[in-house]
């Protein structure tokens, strides 16, 4: 085992437990300054939804890539426990019958299954607003600019350009298969844009110039498809009790993906190309990187 991958395991264990705690701080029963009450049912609902472990990998990318520059760390640990708000509020409208209609996450009941729908869509509603509260409150140590600037930069990630219209061609998938350019799109919106603009995040809570900020968010896109691609692969092999959902959902569906269009052969061949790619945009930075570039092979490599 390389030193590198050891420390990125390390490190994405300890991420993880400090997202964990500060999510279990923001999410109690105290209500904050102009919120009236929290609602019993829903508070349970949001708490399900998030505290229920998970890799925490989008904040790890938040913490480490700012950590690489230099920047805050305490901004970087809100920031990244933000975005991963915004990402489980998307897991839990995601799960709706409406939608992916999902009993299982990550090896629990869906929160529409534990709850019901209208509290699950409640949820997921608190904690969108929830992830910009944490960038906007005082508590989290940036300067105005860049505090304007990550919410910008997520709503674009997360809206219709972003997370959201990529589930609506997702959608519309089922119903008529796109082409590999529609493929490509479909799950650079739905999946990447979050990667990216996790990467993204931390050279804006660093204060970097244009140039780093683009690296880093292209890092992040070659991060995004291989975490699509890899997904797409485990969703053909992988059982549902590994993955801790259902698999095989897009097939059964007739969804249109990579792997389905081009074979397994051809899509691990891209995963290594898409490595090769993410540590080549981080060499600048040598060791500093290492951590980060061990994530990139984590997420082209993951069994779950």
């Amino acid at each position: 085992m390389k030193p590198e991958t050891t420390l990125f395991e390390h490190a994405l264990r300890e991420n993880a437990q400090q997202v964990e705690n500060l999510l279990d701080g923001v999410l109690s029963p105290t209500h904050r300054s102009d919120e009236i009450t929290r609602p019993d049912n829903l508070l349970a609902a949001m708490r399900h939804g998030v505290l229920n472990g998970g890799k925490r990998l989008r904040p790890f990318l938040v913490i480490e890539s700012s950590k690489m520059l230099g920047g805050d760390a305490v901004a970087a640990l809100r920031v990244g426990s933000a975005l991963e708000c915004l990402h489980c509020y998307s897991l839990v409208h995601d799960d709706l019958p409406a939608m992916d209609d999902d009993d299982l996450r990550r090896g629990q009941p869906t929160v529409h299954r534990k709850f019901d729908e209208a509290t699950a869509i409640l949820a997921g509603d608190s904690l969108l607003t929830m992830a910009f509260d944490i960038i906007a409150d005082p508590d989290t140590p940036l300067p105005d600019a860049s505090k304007t600037a990550l919410v910008l930069a997520l709503a674009r990630a997360a809206g219709i350009g972003g997370m959201a219209g990529g589930q609506a061609f997702d959608l519309a998938a089922e119903k008529q298969a796109p082409d590999e350019q529609g493929i490509i799109t479909l799950q650079a919106m739905k999946t990447g844009a979050l990667l990216r603009f996790a990467c993204e995040a931390g050279a804006i809570i660093a204060g970097a110039d244009a140039e780093t900020r683009l690296r880093l968010r292209t890092f992040g896109e070659r991060v995004g498809l291989a975490f699509q691609l890899a997904d797409d692969l485990l969703d053909l092999t992988a059982d549902a009790a590994t993955m801790g959902k259902a698999t095989g959902k897009d097939a059964a569906r007739g969804k249109g993906t990579l792997v389905a269009l081009r074979g397994q052969p051809w899509a691990e061949q891209r995963l290594s190309e898409l490595v090769a790619e993410a540590s080549e945009l981080l060499e600048p930075y040598g060791e500093r990187a290492g951590v980060l570039v061990a994530a990139a092979r984590f997420i082209a490599e993951r069994k779950s």
